[in-house]
């Protein structure tokens, strides 16, 4: 059979097959990303049936899967919001830090991997997952719950902080030294410094830049602005995503909402084929010998979430069940923290079971999360001083 019948067999068995398994997710009540993972491991290097043949097409979908994800999550902001979040909630994202982060770099360095599988590990620990929280909050109704807001700051935080650790983690995956390191920081401070600073002020004329009423037209720019972006924020080793994700805040008003939903469907096709490359590109047989390693940073990285978003609605007055949903809300990760251990392992500078360790440990928590926002109200109020009895 020719190779292009081959390839367009395999693809369509690929995305078929995603869309029985997003079906599957959506009918059980989680993220689909658990399950696109599972599907890559079948398939990869080491599965049931390993693909040949779309390794080109796979590759580019994933970059472009990224590209996306990170877009789309900065059309979700405007400048002044990223602004004011920040001011809010600054003291709680430097606490989400060190209570995030912290676990994953000291695995990496239990397990020999250095400073670099440290500070790679720290990055696939800290970070919640934008799309399942948002996703998880709508679904249960929570979007005008007090505690909501305390949750999205901390996001925003965290989103800002990866446009400055991306660029870090981006610098020392390419061997650089620590000017080169240093250099990469000041340049992300000033591309993230400008962006706002556009962005406040002119961010009406990107958005009439990029804007049209014919729909197509209005796909191609934006989608070619978003490519062209973080090509050359991967060139000034920025990283694509945060190149991105700072286009994304430029774009404000009906000009990003219309360009959200157009995207919409584009982001979870190519975002789909990323999870699935990563999971090809892991060999599933790694992956026992460092589960022990995920269960345990699953417990305690569930816990430093649950503290995280507890402490952050504490200082805005929320009462004790309002705490908890703030906490729970923030346990599940999952795109950007695969994202992170694919950057690491694809740069060939860490070991190779920080893909392992990363696919297992988002398995777990992109199910853990949803479970937990769950069932947090009801464990909650188990432990809550019962209401006394009316006096008859």
């Amino acid at each position: 059979m020719h190779d292009s019948s081959i390839s367009l067999i395999e693809l369509g068995a690929v995305f078929f097959g995603l869309g029985v398994l997003g079906r599957l997710a959506w009918r059980i009540g989680v993220s689909p990303i658990p399950l696109y993972l599972i599907g890559g491991l079948a398939f990869g290097a080491g599965g049931l049936v390993p693909l040949e043949g779309i390794e080109g097409f796979t590759e580019i979908a994933s970059e472009i899967g990224v590209v996306l994800l990170l877009l789309l999550l900065g059309l979700e902001y405007s400048a002044a919001e990223l602004v004011t979040g920040l001011k809010r909630s600054w003291v709680a994202g430097l606490v989400d830090i060190a209570l995030n982060a912290l676990p994953g770099a000291a695995v990496a360095l239990w397990l020999g991997w250095g400073p670099v599988g440290a500070l790679a590990m720290a990055g696939v620990t800290y970070i919640s997952s934008s799309g399942i929280v948002a996703k998880v909050l709508n679904d249960l109704g929570r979007l005008g719950n007090r505690e909501t807001p305390v949750v999205l700051s901390i996001l925003v935080f965290e989103d800002l902080a990866m446009a400055v650790y991306l660029p870090i983690l981006t610098a020392l995956l390419a061997g650089a030294t620590l000017l080169g390191g240093l250099t990469a920081v000041g340049v992300a401070l000033v591309a993230v410094t400008v962006v706002l600073v556009v962005a406040l002020r002119f961010g009406r004329y990107v958005s009439v830049l990029v804007d049209s009423p014919e729909p197509e037209v209005f796909l191609l720019r934006v989608l070619g602005a978003a490519l062209l972006v973080a090509g050359l924020a991967s060139q000034l080793q920025v990283s694509a995503a945060v190149g991105a994700f700072l286009l994304g805040i430029a774009i404000s008003g009906s000009t990003a909402e219309n360009a959200t939903k157009l995207l919409e469907p584009l982001r979870d096709l190519f975002a789909a084929m990323f999870f699935v490359v990563f999971g090809l590109n892991t060999d599933p047989r790694s992956i026992p010998p460092v589960l022990g390693f995920a269960v345990a940073l699953a417990v305690v990285t569930t816990a430093t979430k649950i503290g995280t978003g507890w402490f952050a609605a504490s200082r805005q007055g929320i009462a004790t069940l309002g705490k908890a949903r703030a906490g729970a809300a923030l346990v599940a990760r999952g795109e950007f923290s695969i994202v992170i251990a694919g950057l690491a392992v694809s740069a060939g500078a860490v070991d190779s079971q920080l893909a392992a360790l990363a696919t297992a440990y988002v398995l777990l928590m992109a199910i853990l999360g949803p479970v937990a926002a769950r069932v947090v109200e009801p464990v909650t109020r188990l432990f809550l001083p019962k209401p006394k009895p009316a006096a008859a």
